[in-house]
């Protein structure tokens, strides 16, 4: 029998019904000489400190550097503690039967980097012995996966891409839990974190906000002036900039006084405008986040659902090229658009006879081409889905039609011994610009129509403006935008050797850049104000520690980005990488547990009684920072919200002082103070002198 193993259970079910796997089974689809299975997602990975005998946070347990690391199910907490995730050891158990049985094991995981680590985790953790083949492909349609199967490679074929994987997989561990667990000791309260490609990431978008926010902007005036040829007016700005306003005003009067202008230079020029390249992920996410607004990870689930609906090759790439064998499949895929009613028309005239090469390299391409559409043609889409797929469709059109052909025209004009400058563009053939219907994005602010101009010619100043203008800082980042500088962080070294040594690489990879985002979202480090990604005080905190030393090196972590890739073809070695890593944890460690942390977090806190660690006041609870405690009070008792300095009362004297308005659950109020009992349970305590009440009430449940 053979067994197939997928990412998830969609993806399975698509390749079930290729090889007639059609009997519906527990945990996997049986038939025609197939088994076919899934995982969901990393069923298996790396196990915590606690199961390498490390409890708790403390300074004398760090560096944690593992001989071996430990592989384990996914976990879910019941309680206090993590346990095996049940459904997760129930379909390991349907996975480890059905590869006891196997004759032969297809892996069809994810074709990358993640999709490899999936597969080889779950397959090391069963103790699984047996040969297995590879499905790689980079679409799911039909055609694709029965392509695939014929092609199937030797699983070895794929050992450098899985050294690869785990190598990140160990270095994001070592990384991750040493730093944080030293940042949180460091703190002495709060939940930190920090994370190989986490805290770059993090000191971008802080170093950015800070330059934007210290930046003292410059007042500075140039002259418009205003003129004509026949019955055509345009403009021309003055080459010369004027700090002060009373000289900006001396020649305002003398270019009013002057009267005429003298064209003193005229350069044409045709231009041929090369079309787009096709997306990878991330110039992807960077678009539909200018255009409209939407996350990176959203952008990376809508991909992933029109690939997984096989409407969209294979989103997870870096590459934005595509092979001279997919370039084949190119016409087919044009002519599939004429049924789509946005491209139609477009679709309908192009001469798939004569297309444009430039996005053909099969040089460029890695693990996967550029994201392109399939042959098949999209049912009902949600507004989102149909987005992403336009873009992609559209942008698929672009790459490949003819350039647009443009004449542009800079003028030279000097009026009272000033020189002004005018510049004009004419679209001679759209080309590609036609799939959209959009001018020209890159045209600059003060592009104009320009009239037949000619050199020396001499014309009537209609008139003149002083513009005041200031100098302006390098905007605060979007996701767009730090997407770019993820992709490009060499640009942010200052060291030109480190500089040109990182230019193939940046921090993260497209697949991981939208998920780093999203976790420093969920570590409260940033926030969104519209489109703009601004640090909390909490990642501010957290930069003014990490800032200068090795955590935040982006230009390190764009060097360990090139060394995995480095790993995954096979040209260096894994265990050196290891080793190094594993020096820079110990490094960091180091550094962290000796530094300061302030922080303009108001929130307050105080001595917890349970074990005397530091217990802090958020929002809706007042929580102890010790994660062997836990001691948590909601602030919301009854209808009440507890004030911090009643919260200061409980956890210091062990009860609140009388709180008035306690909703009764049949109707009405009563009064009571809060305290804790014996067990650290909150319980209400009526006033002694209340008939009835003398005493401690009912436990709070």
């Amino acid at each position: 029998m053979k067994v197939c193993i997928a990412e998830k259970p969609s993806v399975a079910r698509e390749i079930a019904a290729i090889v007639g796997a059609t009997t519906k089974k527990d945990g996997y689809l049986e038939g025609n000489g197939y088994a076919v299975t899934w995982a969901f997602g990393h069923l298996v990975g790396l196990a915590m400190p606690e199961s390498y005998g490390f409890t708790g946070f403390k300074a004398e347990n760090l560096p944690i550097l593992p001989k071996e690391f430990i592989l384990q199910p996914r976990q879910v907490k019941e309680g206090k503690e993590y346990k095996n995730d049940p459904g997760v050891m129930k379909q390991l158990n349907v996975i480890k039967e059905l590869f006891s049985r196997a004759d032969r094991i297809i892996v069809m995981t994810d074709a990358g980097r993640e999709g490899e680590l999936i597969f080889r985790f779950i397959y090391n953790y069963l103790d699984c012995k047996k040969p297995f083949d590879r499905l790689w492909i980079s679409s799911l349609t039909d055609r694709a996966i029965r392509e695939g199967l014929q092609n199937l490679r030797p699983g070895s074929d794929y050992d450098n891409l899985y050294h690869s994987a785990k190598a990140r997989s160990y270095a994001d561990w070592l990384v991750g839990i040493n730093s944080s667990q030293s940042l949180a000791i460091t703190a002495g309260r709060g939940v930190w974190s920090l994370g190989r490609v986490q805290t770059p990431t993090l000191a971008i978008i802080c170093s950015r906000y800070l330059e934007n926010k210290s930046f003292t902007p410059q007042t500075y005036f140039q002259l418009k002036l205003h003129t004509a040829k026949e019955a055509t007016m345009f403009t021309a700005l003055s080459v010369d900039k004027f700090n002060d306003k009373n000289a900006a005003n001396t020649s305002f009067a003398a270019v009013t006084d002057a009267g005429m202008v003298q064209v003193t230079k005229v350069e044409r020029k045709e231009v041929n405008q090369a079309p787009p390249l096709p997306y990878d992920l991330t110039a992807l996410q960077k678009e539909a986040n200018n255009k409209y607004g939407f996350s990176a990870d959203k952008t990376l689930t809508i991909a992933q659902a029109l690939y997984e609906g096989k409407l969209i090759t294979y989103p997870r790439t870096g590459s934005r090229y595509i092979s001279t064998d997919i370039m084949d499949e190119i016409p087919e895929l044009i002519g599939s658009l004429k049924k789509y009613d946005r491209f139609s028309a477009y679709a309908e005239n192009m001469d798939t006879k004569i297309l444009n090469i430039r996005a053909v390299d099969d040089n460029k391409i890695t693990d996967h081409h550029a994201i392109i559409i399939t042959e098949n043609t999209p049912g009902n889409l949600s507004a989102d889905e149909r987005t992403i797929y336009e873009m992609v469709a559209g942008r698929m059109l672009e790459a490949f039609s003819p350039v647009c052909r443009k004449e542009t025209t800079a003028v030279q004009l000097q009026c009272a011994g000033m020189n002004f400058t005018a510049r004009g563009t004419q679209i001679l053939s759209p080309g590609w610009q036609k799939v959209f219907g959009h001018q020209d994005e890159e045209k600059e602010e003060d592009a104009t129509i320009l009239p037949d101009i000619a050199e020396g010619d001499s014309l009537s100043v209609k008139g003149c403006d002083v513009l005041e203008k200031q100098t302006k800082p390098r905007p605060i980042h979007t996701e767009s935008s730090l997407l770019g500088a993820m992709e490009t962080a060499a640009r942010e070294v200052e060291d030109e050797g480190e500089r040109e040594a990182m230019k193939e690489s940046g921090i993260g990879t497209p697949a991981t850049r939208a998920a780093i985002i999203e976790t420093l979202f969920a570590r409260e480090y940033i926030r969104r104000e519209k489109k703009l990604l601004v640090p909390t005080d909490k990642g501010l905190a957290v930069y003014e520690v990490v800032k200068d030393k090795k955590i935040a090196d982006v230009a390190m972590t764009g060097n360990w980005e090139l060394a995995l890739s480095k790993i995954a073809s096979g040209e260096m070695d894994a265990f050196t990488f290891h080793r190094g890593i594993e020096v820079y944890t110990s490094q960091i460690t180091t550094e962290l547990l000796s530094a300061k942390i302030e922080t303009t977090d108001n929130r307050t806190g105080c001595k917890c009684p349970k074990c005397g660690g530091q217990v802090v006041f958020y929002p809706k609870v007042a929580k102890c920072q010790n994660p062997g405690c836990g001691l948590m009070v909601f602030r919301s008792i009854a209808g009440k919200d507890l004030t911090d300095t009643q919260l200061s009362d409980l956890f210091g004297k062990g009860k609140t002082g009388l709180v008035k308005g306690f909703n009764k659950k049949a109707g009405g109020t009563f009064d009571a103070a809060v305290a804790f009992d014996s067990e650290y349970k909150t319980v209400f305590e009526f006033p002694k002198n209340k008939p009835g009440n003398a005493g401690k009430g009912k436990k709070r449940k």
